[in-house]
C-alpha cells in the first residue's frame, strides 16, 4: 500500500468525514484547511471546477502535511498529474475511468473513483481503487447500497456522496457504508471559518451517533 492510500485508510478508520471545498479560493484556503482540521477532519477535497483549485490544493497541502489533500471532479489522467505537482495526494472522480485511476496509482495517489452501478464498482475495484464514490447518492438509496454491499468486498470503503446531511446519515452507515462525501451542508462559498468548523463538528458528532457496531 503506498502512502496516501495508508493515509486514506486511517482517516476512514477515525473520521471518514470528506470535506468536498467545492467553491474553495486560493485566499480563504489556509483558513478554512486550519477550521477542518483543528475540528477533526482528516480529509479534504478541492473540486477541480474550484477558482484556481491547484493554488489552493498547493496551500491547504503545505499547511496541512498531516492531512490527506487533493482533488475532485477529476476527468483525465492529465489532471491528476496536475494535482500531483500541486502537492495533493487524493484523487477523486466525479466516474469510472481507468486511466484516471492508473495514473493515480502510477504516482502514489489514494484514488476514489465515482460509480453508480454494480458492474463499475466492481471495474474500480480490480483497476485498483482503494475506496468508492457512490454517486450521485440521490439515485443511490441506502436500500440499492445494501444490495451492493452484499456482493462487493467486505473492506472494500463505500462513501456516498450528493446529498448527505446530517438526517441521512445514519440510514446510509447501517446499510453498509464506510464513510461520506459532504458538499454544501458543511462549506460553501461565503461561509466564515467558524461556521464551517461548527458544521465539521456537528457532521462528526452525527457520524460518532451512528458508528455502532452494525
Amino acid at each position: 500500500m503506498n502512502t496516501a492510500a495508508h493515509l486514506l485508510a486511517q482517516a476512514l478508520q477515525q473520521c471518514p468525514l470528506v470535506a468536498i471545498l467545492r467553491g474553495l479560493s486560493p485566499p480563504e484556503a489556509p483558513a478554512i484547511g486550519q477550521a477542518l482540521s483543528d475540528a477533526g477532519l482528516l480529509i479534504l477535497e478541492v473540486p477541480l471546477n474550484s477558482p484556481e483549485p491547484l493554488r489552493s490544493i498547493a496551500a491547504l497541502s503545505a499547511a496541512l502535511p498531516d492531512r490527506l489533500v487533493g482533488a475532485g471532479t477529476v476527468c483525465s489522467a492529465a489532471q491528476v498529474r496536475e494535482i500531483h505537482a500541486a502537492g495533493g495526494r487524493l484523487i477523486v472522480s466525479p466516474h469510472w475511468d481507468r486511466a484516471v485511476v492508473e495514473q493515480a496509482l502510477d504516482l502514489g495517489m489514494a484514488c476514489i473513483p465515482g460509480v453508480a452501478t454494480p458492474s463499475e464498482a466492481f471495474a474500480a475495484w480490480q483497476a485498483g481503487a482503494h475506496a468508492l464514490k457512490l454517486f450521485p447518492a440521490e439515485m443511490i438509496t441506502p436500500t440499492v447500497v445494501k444490495a451492493m454491499r452484499a456482493v462487493l468486498p467486505p473492506a472494500l470503503p463505500l462513501l456516498p456522496v450528493g446529498g448527505i446531511g446530517l438526517a441521512n446519515m445514519a440510514a446510509y452507515w447501517q446499510a453498509g457504508v464506510q464513510g461520506f462525501g459532504i458538499g454544501s451542508a458543511l462549506y460553501a462559498p461565503g461561509r466564515s471559518a467558524d461556521q464551517v468548523a461548527a458544521s465539521a463538528r456537528d457532521f462528526i458528532k452525527a457520524w460518532r451517533a451512528c458508528a455502532q457496531p452494525r
